[in-house]
């Protein structure tokens, strides 16, 4: 590194390596959403400049974290980097040259959000030969009422703004623990679909590999597929998955336990928790995979709630810091065991925290945010107040 005034300067070079060597470092784009989804690394994790304060301390919770930030120009960076270090942040970089610099240096930029998860997504398909139905072929199974089922692997919330006519929400995590259960008779063909791709992809393959007896396929370029081929979405439906039975639960858990281990997820119990908040040296990101609900009634402390389907597609997100590890939690398995096997095979320190039931903790609702308090009193202001303030007329 080289000192400038302020930071000192990462070359892009140092940044690759340590991405090579499964070093931890968080590579951190402030620019907003839109600039950032037209051109950056491709780990690159996109945390706005304006919401540093309110987000730094949750998404990257070890405050020796080695961070290196970059804009493309706009003069983001360094007032980014004055933040990260109020925030208590110690080693924190700027990128030599900015986006600019990293393309120079022979380095791709990648265009979208969530990109390694996508990434990810088309190798599954491309290596697993992941079965998938065009829009027209599954729109004439359901008109011709075929023995058929189409499970939305969306947010609940996604699902409501428009969804398959029919179709049922099962987020992805869900769908190994309770497709037996929409689908009893194993002659009934499954469909999985999300908005686009990478979660139906995600989802079929993991119905195919918990051994799922039911023919399964992904709605191919799902919605948006769906859409361009001149059919109609449904709005507004609520149609969710039912309770598993005991005896379905207990089996998804034994499937799901299997993939993992085939995956090398590894295990982990509550001493190794204690252990792991002990290693000042690294961080541990630990993740509660069920249903918001479920996190709400009671989870683990220190456990922030992140569905499973919702993390493998939005990992970048969750966890900005490269070369972490990542403890995964529910209550029977099936889920936390399934999230961790594809993270495994997206290259993370992965483990699954066995022999605690979330559902008995002390801990209820969503945690408080991780921000900075404010400096000095707060003053409230009235509405009638602000009417009452004098405006600057255009010159």
């Amino acid at each position: 590194m080289t000192d400038t005034a302020a930071f000192a300067t990462t070359r892009p070079h140092q940044v690759r390596q340590a991405l090579l060597d499964q070093q931890e470092i968080a590579l951190l784009d402030v620019r907003e959403e839109a600039p950032f989804a037209e051109g950056h690394p491709l780990f690159a994790a996109n945390l706005p400049a304006g919401r540093i304060e309110l987000d730094a301390w949750t998404r990257i919770p070890r405050r020796t974290t080695p961070i290196v930030v970059y804009d493309h120009g706009e003069g983001l960076a360094e007032p980014a980097a004055r933040t990260l270090r109020a925030l208590g942040y110690s080693d924190v970089s700027l990128l030599e040259g900015g986006l600019q610099g990293w393309k120079e240096a022979g380095g791709e930029l990648f265009i979208d959000v969530n990109v390694p998860s996508k990434a990810f997504g088309e190798l599954v398909e491309s290596e697993r030969h992941t079965p998938s139905l065009p829009a027209e072929e599954v729109q004439a199974l359901l008109q011709a009422k075929a023995d058929v089922v189409v499970l939305d692997a969306r947010r609940f919330d996604e699902y409501q703004t428009m969804n398959i006519p029919g179709g049922i929400s099962v987020p992805g995590a869900e769908l190994v623990l309770r497709a037996q259960a929409l689908a009893p008779d194993p002659a009934t063909r499954i469909i999985v679909n999300c908005a686009g791709r990478t979660r139906s992809i995600i989802g079929t393959q993991s119905l195919v590999n918990a051994g799922l007896p039911n023919p399964v396929a992904a709605l191919r370029n799902g919605t948006i597929g769906w859409l361009l081929a001149g059919q109609t979405l449904e709005h507004g439906a609520d149609r969710r998955f039912l309770p598993v039975p005991p005896e379905q639960r207990a089996a998804a858990a034994a499937r799901a336990r299997a993939v993992a281990d085939r995956a090398g997820v590894r295990r982990a119990s509550t001493a190794d928790l204690t252990r792991f908040a002990a290693e000042a040296g690294r961080t541990t990101y630990r993740f509660d995979v069920r249903t918001p609900e479920e996190y709400e009634a009671g989870h683990l402390p220190g456990f922030r709630s992140a569905p499973g389907g919702q993390l493998v597609q939005e990992t970048d997100h969750a966890a900005p810091v490269r070369g972490a590890r990542i403890v995964l939690a529910d209550d029977d398995g099936a889920r936390a065991n399934m999230t961790a096997s594809w993270l495994a095979q997206m290259g993370w320190d992965v483990w699954v925290l066995d022999g605690t039931d979330p559902a008995a903790a002390l801990e209820t609702g969503q945690p408080p945010p991780l921000a900075p308090e404010p400096h000095g009193p707060l003053t409230w202001v009235a509405p009638r107040q602000l009417v009452s303030c004098p405006v600057n007329s255009p010159a």
